[in-house]
């Protein structure tokens, strides 16, 4: 184990095609969303720079580039931190998925034909493999793949853009609570698919404002727990 708390072997080397600082600031913001860095670890830049094979600088243009965007705190004469969301911040995030979510969800019961419905299910099976395995990465990245398929499903482009700006954040959040939430949280998205499949938007919406919710109140909960 490094001092940044990096497994050795975890992070692979960035491939040179490409802007290279683009490609350090995606690899750094999966470890930080991932929580393979944790909220409020110090970021060293030369450790970062040996971990994934590149020099000093396109780490410090990424780590500025995430100051900006609030992944990460630079702080004078201490260095870059992972950022700590407060609960307000996960609150707000959180208040405002919801409301994209169950849109999506309503939109998708109008639209989503049987191939979508069975893609859904699909997915809900690979998400209850995961959990049985008690694999959290594996369940989380399903479940936000689930989500994204929801949002396919209904078909606005302007609401699938916004929802995509929150995406990394709302899994940054799902992390820390992906084994407490574990088989209900793949219940509801059983219910959520029947829902869909009936074609009622009605259920649809009420089920996915209930699932985002149940996510929310996980959060706040966590530390209680």
């Amino acid at each position: 184990m490094l001092s940044t708390g990096l497994p050795q072997g975890s992070v692979p080397k960035l491939e040179r095609p490409g802007p290279l600082r683009d490609r350090v600031y995606g690899a750094l913001l999966e470890l930080i969303t991932t929580r393979a860095l944790q909220p409020g670890q110090h970021l060293v830049e030369s450790e970062l720079a040996g971990h994934l094979g590149v020099s000093r600088q396109p780490v410090r243009e990424a780590l500025q580039r995430l100051n900006t965007e609030g992944w990460v705190d630079l702080r004078p004469a201490q260095g870059a931190f992972v950022h700590e969301p407060t609960d307000a911040e996960a609150d707000q995030l959180l208040t405002v998925r919801t409301l994209l979510e169950a849109e999506a969800a309503r939109l998708a019961a109008v639209h989503a034909g049987s191939e979508g419905v069975a893609a859904l299910e699909a997915l809900c099976a690979e998400g209850e493999k995961a959990v049985a395995a008690d694999d959290v990465d594996a369940a989380v990245a399903l479940n936000a793949r689930f989500h994204a398929k929801v949002m396919e499903l209904a078909g606005n482009a302007v609401l699938a853009e916004l929802a995509g700006q929150v995406d990394r954040r709302v899994r940054w959040y799902y992390t820390p609570i992906a084994r407490q939430r574990g088989r209900q949280s793949w219940i509801e998205h059983r219910e959520l698919i029947a829902a869909i499949s009936d074609r009622d938007e009605q259920r649809a919406t009420a089920v996915m404002r209930q699932h985002t919710e149940h996510t929310r109140t996980s959060y706040h909960a966590r530390q209680r727990s």
